[in-house]
């Protein structure tokens, strides 16, 4: 494939025309196209890799570590907040508070007992009643 091809399946494939119409226009094979697009979805990963998700300055990794998405908490935080819809909350929990008995949910502890810490100080401290002010 020449170098003109490759730009020409590139320019119509971003028009929306499918594999088999840009093989007709060009000559080129359906599976040659495919793998083209195979190779540059992978190169764009590899590029955007690397770099922070919210300002795009390169990230320094460790070796042996869990990749970093972001450069400093400034831009981690500042994505998230712009980002909620990517968040996935899958540790959320329904409780019965045990000092009032209100429905709550909990995200992350499948161990709760209150609803706030102020229940948990009545319950705890005075389970005769209210305490004396």
């Amino acid at each position: 494939m020449t170098l003109e091809q490759r730009n020409t399946i590139i320019l119509l494939r971003r028009r929306g025309i499918s594999y088999p119409k840009i093989s007709e226009q060009t000559g080129v094979s359906v599976n040659t196209i495919k793998a083209l697009f195979h190779r540059i979805a992978i190169k764009e990963k590899e590029d955007e890799s690397g770099r922070c998700k919210q300002c795009g300055k390169p990230v320094q990794q460790m070796p042996g570590t869990k990749k970093k998405k972001f450069c400093c908490g400034k831009c981690r935080q500042k994505w998230w907040n712009e980002h909620p819809e990517e968040v996935v909350r899958r540790a959320n929990y329904d409780f019965v508070c045990a000092h009032c008995g209100k429905p709550f949910t909990a995200y992350g502890n499948a161990h709760r007992k209150y609803c706030s810490h102020e229940c948990y100080i009545m319950d705890r401290f005075y389970s005769g009643g209210e305490p004396d002010e």
